[in-house]
C-alpha cells in the first residue's frame, strides 16, 4: 500500500510539472482526485466493516445456536 501511495504521488507530481495546463486547472484536478481516492478508502472501509458486522452476527448466531442445542440436549439427557 505504501508503494502505491508512493507511486500516486509521484505521478501526481510529475503531471504537475509538465503538464501544459494553468496552476487553477492543476489544483483543480489535484483536488478532485484527492477528493476521489478519499471517497473509494470510506467505500472500501464501508465495505469491510459490513463484513466484520456479518461475520459477528454469523458468529453470534452459531453461539446461540449452539447452546440452544446444548441446553436442550442436557435438558432431555436427564
Amino acid at each position: 500500500m505504501r508503494g502505491f501511495l508512493f507511486g500516486l504521488g509521484l505521478g501526481v507530481g510529475l503531471g504537475v510539472l509538465f503538464a501544459p495546463r494553468s496552476g487553477e486547472e492543476i489544483r483543480e484536478e489535484i483536488s478532485n482526485r484527492a477528493n476521489d481516492l478519499a471517497e473509494q478508502a470510506r467505500d472500501t472501509f464501508e465495505q469491510g466493516r459490513e463484513r466484520v458486522r456479518s461475520g459477528i452476527s454469523a458468529i453470534r448466531e452459531g453461539a446461540r445456536a449452539g447452546y440452544e442445542q446444548q441446553r436442550t440436549g442436557t435438558e432431555s439427557g436427564v
